[in-house]
This record gives C-alpha cells, structure tokens and sequence, in this order.
C-alpha cells in the first residue's frame, strides 16, 4: 500500500514537471504488456530513472546505482518504493532481487549500459544482466529509447560520503521516449554467446528508437 502511494505521488509531480519544463513527448509502437515485465532503457543522463515512471501507472522497481540511496531525501524515497540499489562491482544481490519481483509478479526497469552514455555521444557496451533476467523470470523485456538534447545535459558534481560524484542531470528542453514492442526471450541463461548475443540485438533495438525520437525532437 505504501509503495504503491509514493510511487503515485512521485509519479504525479514527476509529470508535473515534465509538463513545466520538459518539451516531454511518448510514442507507443505498442502498449506495455500485462503482467510482469521487464523496461530496457539506454541511460543519457541522471534524469532517466524519472522519467521511466511516467511509462506505467502501476509500480515499476528500478535498479539504480547505490549512490543515489545516499542521497538525503531521495535514498529514503527509493527505499521505501522498493527501487533496487546496485552496488558497483557487485550485482548480484540486485540480480537476485530484481529476479524475486519479476517472480512474484511485479514490473522491473534497467539501464541496458549500466552506466550513462557518453555526454559527448554514442552509448557505453551493454551489459547481460537483462538478458539474463528475462530468460531467467519468462517476463518479455520493452525497450525504450531515450532521447535529449545532450547539449542541454547539466553536470552537478555532489559529494556524498566524502567522495565526488558526477552526475549529468537535464532540467530542460525537448525529451522523447520511444516504446518498442515487447521482447520475448527463450533459451539456457548459462549460454552465454547466446545471452551476450541477444543484448547486443537489444542494444542495436534501442539505439534504433533513439534514432527514431531523434527524428521528432
């Protein structure tokens, strides 16, 4: 019950501002599907996991760099919406996590990069977790397409813990998010040329709706 209320409030002014300062435009090539599944997104800037939430009505957990659970206010946020923290060099336990709610039924968002993309342009290699995780969970796996205007992107250096994060936020201009269709995987997730093979096609499909909300923007 909880959950369910801070995500719809989160959702709320998440919209609220896109609607005040973001030139935000969604095209569906599909609806989401029913039941579980799994959101792929690229990852342009620090932004991107708010705008994920504006995709679906019902709670979507997403894995999220531990850092921004350090974050006062918004780690509290995060914790209490069950979003899953991955810790660098240690996924598993994100792994395992996100694979326990994909089981039990509910939705799960990832940045395919694992990282953000290149501020200057182009996309970091993807990572296998997605794949994994659909084959493993039998869920479908929707790509998404994020595209901004990089040029906008604002980096804010915050300190957390002693340490010195960047993160490239954008505040303003024109957002587009392409929805794919729906994804759907079978096969041995121990196989793993075919695991590694499968999320460069997924790659190359994302890459593709970011070009095609480029042509919108």
């Amino acid at each position: 019950m909880l959950r369910a209320l801070l995500y719809t409030v989160g959702r709320t002014l998440i919209a609220l501002y896109a609607r005040f300062f973001l030139e935000l435009d969604i095209l569906w090539q599909a609806p989401l599907p029913q039941g579980p599944k799994l959101i792929v997104a690229n990852h342009p800037s620090f932004s991107d996991p708010f705008a994920l939430a504006l995709l679906s009505s019902r709670p979507v957990s997403l894995l999220i760099t531990s850092v921004a659970f350090l974050i006062p206010v918004l780690g509290l946020y995060l914790r209490w919406s069950r979003h899953i923290p991955v810790v660098e060099e240690a996924g598993r336990h994100a792994f395992d996590e996100a694979l326990s709610q994909l089981k039990s039924g509910k939705s799960v968002a990832l940045f395919i990069e694992g990282h953000y993309s290149p501020p200057e342009g182009g996309f970091c290699e993807p990572r296998t977790g997605a794949v994994r995780l659909a084959m493993s969970a039998g869920v479908p796996i929707v790509p998404v397409g994020i595209h901004l205007a990089r040029e906008r992107l604002r980096c804010i250096e915050g300190r957390i813990e002693g340490k010195i994060y960047p993160q490239y936020w954008y505040l303003r201009g024109p957002l587009r998010m392409t929805v794919g269709e729906p994804i759907h995987l079978e096969g041995d997730v121990e196989d793993r040329p075919r695991v590694v093979a499968e999320s460069h096609k997924i790659m190359q499909r994302i890459i593709a709706l970011v070009g095609e909300g480029e042509a919108f923007v």
